[in-house]
């Protein structure tokens, strides 16, 4: 079967080139413009568990009003006095250059309150404080309700702290079945006990969960030489565990001369490893689950990768077409081309105005030799084109080929 090279296909978008690094001097430029006009709802919340009134920031994405239909990820993030803008703006930056669905963000203000909230004993063993257990409950029982019941959240939680709030959210991983789906620790003051407590909460329990779960942090130079010994024996332990639906990053931030620049890395980096699964078909995807599989295999793989998109985000997205042609050369020159018929048959449904689905069986019936109708297929597909598209000469040599050869 004569196959088209990666560089010769018409439809070829260099999607399989791995994304380049966001400039950290672009990524603020483009956050200090992000937070202004964007939709927060202010909340003044008068809490039974804390017999105190807590303000909360509610972050709605773009379109929210409009959109009947879509559900939102949900991040809860703690230290909301200087972490709420720098995550929404990072939040709208991965949703316009679909690296991530847009999402709720709601900011739990701890100005003030931050020890007493998120502070553990270390005379009992780093447990939590009774005054924090109070701070978990308010967040289990009521922030986490409240949201649910009156905005459009999907399955997905995410929840964020830094310093000891960071310490604080990794207790939310002793539940049977935890609440969030990502944990995210920013330049964590981890207590000494940590590593033996998250052994306590018997991770592998993950494995029997249908659901997916993330766990970012951090660790830098400029945090202090105790913080990194136990930011580095809880590393040592988690590199232990194989837990397929458990995904850890750790992540040594080299450059960062002090823990406020490294929380400007930090969360666009931990956004990229959570959301990685949303985010197109990449070069260490492709390479890493992708390229040695068959081509029902990757079929099937693409389908599963949408479910679970839409499942967990509530992001009914159909499939990307450059999702599509990321995995074409698998479908193309493995068994001889087999599944070329239902490759086409089954983008003509995703996307009916597409000249792809054609392409596809043009190509099915050109290698068995019916050219008549891999013509009829070529000229259907270039109908649809837009003479002004590049591709449209390209799409056309194909037709002019079966003429010849009819």
């Amino acid at each position: 079967m004569n196959h088209l090279s990666e560089k010769n296909s018409i439809f070829n978008l260099n999607i399989l080139h791995p994304m380049r690094k966001i400039l950290p001097l672009l990524l603020l430029f483009i956050f200090s413009i992000s937070v202004f006009g964007q939709k927060v709802v202010t909340k003044k919340y008068e809490s039974e568990e804390l017999q105190d009134i807590r303000t909360l920031q509610i972050h709605l994405p773009n379109g929210y009003e409009r959109d009947t239909i879509s559900n939102y990820p949900l991040a809860i993030v703690l230290d909301s006095e200087y972490l709420f803008d720098l995550y929404v703006g990072n939040s709208k930056l991965f949703s316009h250059t679909d690296k991530a669905p847009k999402q709720i963000v709601v900011g739990i203000e701890m100005a003030g309150t931050r020890l007493k909230d998120a502070s553990f004993d270390e005379t009992k063993n780093s447990e939590l404080t009774a005054d924090s257990r109070s701070f978990m409950k308010f967040i289990k029982n009521e922030v986490l309700p409240y949201i649910e019941g009156n905005y459009k959240t999907s399955p997905f939680l995410t929840i964020i702290g830094n310093g000891i709030s960071a310490n604080f959210l990794t207790h939310f991983l002793r539940d049977e079945t935890p609440l969030f789906n990502a944990y995210i620790c920013l330049n964590p003051t981890f207590s000494p006990d940590i590593s033996i407590q998250m052994e306590s909460y018997d991770l592998n329990k993950l494995s029997s969960i249908d659901n997916t779960y993330y766990f970012y942090f951090n660790d830098g130079k400029f945090i202090s030489n105790e913080k990194q010994q136990r930011i580095g024996l809880l590393n040592t332990y988690l590199k232990s565990l194989s837990i397929k639906n458990f995904n850890v990053k750790y992540d040594f931030i080299t450059d960062s001369p002090s823990n406020v620049s490294a929380i400007g890395e930090a969360i666009p980096r931990s956004l990229d490893k959570i959301f990685e699964i949303y985010s197109g078909i990449n070069k260490e995807e492709f390479d890493t689950k992708i390229k040695n599989l068959s081509p029902l295999d990757a079929i099937t793989y693409l389908e599963n990768k949408y479910i679970e998109i839409d499942y967990l985000f509530g992001s009914n997205l159909g499939i990307r077409e450059i999702d599509i042609i990321a995995i074409e050369s698998i479908i193309i020159e493995k068994e001889n081309g087999d599944y070329l018929k239902d490759y086409g048959n089954m983008i003509l449904n995703l996307y009916p105005f597409s000249p792809l689905g054609h392409y596809y069986l043009g190509r099915y019936y050109e290698a068995g030799k019916n050219y008549s109708k891999a013509l009829e297929q070529y000229r259907l597909g270039y109908g649809k084109m837009d003479p002004a598209d590049p591709n449209a000469d390209k799409f056309y040599q194909n037709v002019q080929r079966m003429l010849r050869k009819g």
